[in-house]
């Protein structure tokens, strides 16, 4: 009886996307798989014990891992011990990371209650958590946080796993004399958001996250300027080229979220032109443009009644959502549609191209529910777009990551009979600490890993890589790292959309009961 049911609900799946593909564009050749969206969930939220710095706790379910970076901040008199890696090596980048915990907040905010049901919250919390701790130790005072644990420059130069790390740890911080309005507005929307997750359950953390969001975002809009001038340390890896208005009205958007407070809505409003809220019509979003996020969730709130009197701005902010929206799906107009590969996989740009899409799923499945829920539709320049239509789009991007694609692998590491084996990720490329307790120099892991031929040792599970190139093409070597290297933020947006699929497989399966009932009875 199982397998009928669950064969009849993939033969319903199927006549709904085949319905749908001709209108948003996917690709003829994309197969449409039965994947366990489950089973992704679970290993997507694995990948960021691999990441964790810091003092693993007893219940670490990545045991490959060990104790690392227990040190940092000693060197300037303060704590910093813990927080995430955010990609293949070990710095610990303040923009990225806060970008992994609003996304990753979000995620539980909008689906929590399929997360409860898998029997994943409790792991999605632990992840959002560790992160948070950190921003918490982070923020040593109103108008200091401090933004990196150590040095892009002297990190890469070994290959080391993260236990025998040899490189500087020297800690870099904002303050009123070295502003970064960009990193203390999108800390401030982590905290913010996570603050919110954890209202009911941890009510008194709650409240110290958002006292924390409050006083970065005071002290970002007060002293103004790009983190990346006053630490010229991250110019080279994650500049702010975006600049720091929108994390400002991000961390004012999430701020109005979780305190329903009209003075952070009257900023959203009133300073829309002014920080390009308005004026940016974007085709990414990221770590870096947050434009996007904000638009989106500003729209969001038009038809509530208490926001009447925004209704003007509020339908502006809709129009470069809508812009953003429909670009994606291939429905703007002026060539301003995100390019795709052959096999139909969104592709903004070489390096990392994974990140965007892994963020345009998440965005397009928050506001196809939005759009059901208000019985609306997308209204686009070559057309209109039903909510069913924007998520079918949004599941066949998860399902090209997944496997259904010309190269036939999965770019979610250790997901389907076939993934990348050669990450770019020091500690998973090297014997780990476990297996293998003696010291590996800073120059040793080049000399006797990352050049091998063979799998790494370590399984990175969970980890979404760079991805394939505009051919659809993927070369699965160690020093590929434009297309082998996984970060934070890749996999962060996919925990909300494999909980929603996961929902949406479950409300199918009960409606094909009630049939069968119904059938049964007559």
């Amino acid at each position: 009886m199982e397998i009928h049911r669950h064969s009849r609900w993939h033969f319903l799946l199927l006549i709904t996307i085949s319905s749908a593909i001709s209108l948003i564009g996917v690709s003829s050749e994309t197969e449409v798989g039965g994947f366990d969206y489950g089973e992704a969930l679970s290993k997507s939220l694995l990948y960021f014990e691999a990441q964790r710095s810091g003092r693993l706790p007893y219940n670490q379910r990545v045991t490959w891992r060990d104790h690392s970076g227990l040190t940092d901040g000693l060197e300037q008199g303060v704590d910093l011990v813990g927080g995430y890696h955010d990609a293949g090596d070990h710095v610990k980048f303040g923009l990225p990371m806060a970008f992994t915990v609003t996304m990753l907040s979000w995620s539980v905010i909008e689906y929590g209650d399929s997360l409860a049901s898998t029997g994943e919250l409790s792991h999605a919390l632990e992840a959002i958590k560790w992160g948070t701790d950190y921003f918490i130790k982070a923020h040593t005072s109103p108008n200091v946080l401090w933004a990196e644990v150590g040095d892009g420059d002297t990190d890469h130069y070994c290959w080391q796993r993260p236990e025998d790390m040899t490189t500087s740890r020297r800690a870099f911080k904002i303050d009123e004399n070295n502003p970064g309005s960009d990193l203390a507005g999108e800390t401030a929307a982590a905290m913010a958001a996570a603050s919110i997750v954890f209202r009911t359950t941890n009510p008194h953390y709650s409240h110290l996250l958002l006292h924390h969001a409050q006083q970065l975002f005071e002290f970002g809009d007060k002293y103004r300027g790009k983190y990346d001038e006053s630490l010229r340390v991250v110019k080279s890896y994650y500049a702010s080229v975006s600049g720091y208005m929108d994390e400002l009205l991000w961390g004012a958007t999430w701020l109005y979220r979780a305190t329903d407070n009209d003075h952070y809505m009257s900023y959203v409003v009133d300073m829309a032109h002014q920080l390009g809220g308005l004026s940016w019509a974007m085709s990414e979003f990221s770590w870096d443009v947050k434009f996007a996020g904000v638009q989106l969730l500003a729209s969001m709130l038009i038809k509530e009644d208490k926001h009447k009197q925004h209704s003007e701005v509020l339908q502006q902010y809709k129009s470069k959502a809508d812009h953003y929206l429909c670009s994606i799906l291939n429905k703007n107009i002026n060539g301003t549609n995100v390019q795709r590969t052959p096999g139909g996989l969104l592709y903004v740009r070489q390096w990392n191209n994974m990140q965007y899409v892994s963020t345009a799923s998440f965005l397009l499945t928050v506001y196809s529910d939005h759009l059901r829920k208000s019985n609306s539709d997308l209204e686009c320049h070559e057309g209109t777009v039903t909510p069913d239509e924007m998520l079918v789009f949004a599941k066949s991007q998860i399902d090209y990551i997944l496997g259904s694609n010309p190269m036939k692998t999965s770019y979610l590491v250790g997901y389907g009979p076939k993934y990348p084996t050669r990450v770019h990720h020091r500690g998973a490329s090297i014997a780990s600490y476990k297996d293998y307790k003696g010291f590996i120099g800073c120059t040793q892991g080049y000399d006797y890993w990352y050049g091998r031929s063979e799998p790494n040792p370590s399984v990175l599970v969970g980890a979404l890589v760079g991805g394939p190139d505009d051919r659809d093409n993927f070369f699965d070597r160690r020093d590929n790292y434009v297309q082998t290297e996984a970060c934070t933020y890749n996999t962060a947006p996919l925990v909300g959309v494999f909980a929603r699929l996961i929902e949406i497989e479950e409300q199918k399966l009960e409606e094909e009961d009630v049939r069968l009932v119904a059938t049964y009875r007559k």
